[in-house]
C-alpha cells in the first residue's frame, strides 16, 4: 500500500496494491501492519456498506462525540464519490480546513480519517456503494454533525447542491464550536 498524507495532519489517501492476471486482479483491501508503522489506529469494530441509489446524493457531514469518536477507512466499490473531511480539531494548525479527493471502484483509493474530523461525501454516479470500516460501534447517543453547505468551511462540491440529502443532514445548524 501507498499512503500520501494530505494537507490535513492524520488524514491519508491510501493506494491498495493491485496484483493483476490474465483473470483479473487481486486487490489487499486490508492489513493492519503498514497503518501501525505511521502510528495509525488500526481497530476496526464495525464495517458497513453505504448504498445510495442517485448521482450528487450528500450524506454528512458527521463524526461521533467521545467516547465514541472514531477513525474511519473509506473506500468505494461500486461508483465514485467526493468524499470530504473537516478538521474539527480546536487545537489543531488546520482546524475548520477540509480536503476533498476523488474515490472510485476503478482507482481503488481509500481515505483514512481519524478522529476529531467530521466526514461526508457526494456521490458522482448512480448507484454508488461506499464501504466504510470504522474504529468504534455506532452509538447513536453520541452521533453528531456539521452541515453539508455551512459557509465555516466552504466545501467546493464538484456538483453542487445535493439531488438527495436527509433532514438531518440539510438542517444541522450553522458551525460553532464548543455547542
Amino acid at each position: 500500500m501507498t499512503f500520501t498524507e494530505t494537507h490535513l495532519p492524520g488524514v491519508w489517501l491510501i493506494d491498495a496494491d493491485v496484483f493483476p492476471d490474465h483473470r483479473g486482479a487481486f486487490v489487499l483491501a486490508w492489513t493492519p501492519e503498514p497503518f501501525a508503522e505511521r502510528g495509525l489506529d488500526t481497530r476496526i469494530a464495525q464495517v458497513g456498506i453505504s448504498v445510495n441509489i442517485h448521482r450528487g446524493t450528500i450524506r454528512g457531514l458527521h463524526y461521533q462525540r467521545p467516547p465514541f469518536d472514531e477513525t474511519k477507512l473509506i473506500r468505494v466499490v461500486q461508483g465514485g464519490i467526493f468524499d470530504v473531511a473537516v478538521d474539527l480539531r480546536p487545537e489543531s494548525p488546520t482546524f475548520r480546513q477540509w480536503v476533498g479527493v476523488t474515490l472510485t471502484a476503478e482507482n481503488r483509493q481509500m481515505l483514512y480519517i481519524p478522529r476529531g474530523f467530521a466526514h461526508g461525501y457526494q456521490t458522482l454516479e448512480d448507484g454508488t456503494e461506499a464501504l466504510y470500516s470504522v474504529s468504534k460501534p455506532y452509538s447513536r447517543a453520541h452521533q453528531d454533525g456539521v452541515r453539508w453547505d455551512d459557509a465555516a468551511f466552504g466545501i467546493d462540491w464538484p456538483l453542487g447542491a445535493p439531488s438527495s440529502i436527509n433532514e438531518r443532514d440539510a438542517t444541522y445548524p450553522d458551525f460553532v464550536w464548543g455547542t
